[in-house]
């Protein structure tokens, strides 16, 4: 893992902040075309990150907080993002209470495809990213960014992340990212665009 300098206004998150990470990407991404078509409301989004952000990237990722208003998930190329067994029993109890019909098999889809589009090289991978909606437009989506785009280009690694709202394209790419790939979350879903950025 990359060495990540915060500056005060970021805190990095140990595993007992696994909700906030995960509430506060879920508010990010309620209007987000490729989770709405997955999971189809907000609090099934919101209930999926949970276990996410429990099981796999506040444990073993690199996760961190601006206050309550923003938050970040990433992982090293080489962690195991797999769920536990249990952990795949709660998301799959989350989605069949609170998710529209058929999210289970359209999640599994979109999880198989973003597997197979992920690229193999090293790399640190931007899982999430989210700002609540009172705080958009404050620069905080840029502040959240930095320091990990900043330790990749000192330590020359390459950084890999899959967007999912067309709206954020300008945003990444503004970033230093550019689209590797455009690809289909499953039949009648939205596309999703891997974007690849290269240490400056």
């Amino acid at each position: 893992m990359i060495d990540i300098q915060f500056p005060d206004t970021l805190n990095p998150a140990s595993h007992s902040d696994w909700r906030q990470l995960a509430d506060i990407t879920a508010e990010a991404f309620a209007e987000d075309p490729v989770n709405i078509w997955v999971f189809g409301n907000p609090r099934a989004i919101r209930s999926a990150f949970r276990v996410l952000a429990s099981d796999i990237y506040a444990r073993r990722g690199l996760c961190y907080l601006a206050g309550d208003n923003g938050a970040a998930m990433w992982a090293a190329h080489d962690t195991n993002t797999d769920l536990s067994a249990l952990a795949g029993l709660r998301l799959a109890a989350g989605l069949l209470r609170h998710a529209s019909k058929g999210a289970l098999k359209r999640a599994a889809v979109v999880g198989k495809i973003m597997t197979e589009n992920h690229p193999k090289e090293p790399h640190m991978y931007l899982f999430t990213i989210g700002v609540r909606k009172s705080a958009r437009g404050t620069g905080l989506g840029k502040a959240l960014l930095a320091p990990v785009l900043s330790a990749c280009d000192r330590d020359r690694v390459p950084a890999y992340l899959e967007n999912s709202n067309p709206a954020n394209h300008g945003f990444y790419v503004a970033h230093g990212f550019e689209r590797t790939k455009l690809f289909d979350c499953g039949e009648g879903g939205p596309p999703m665009e891997g974007m690849w950025r290269e240490p400056k």
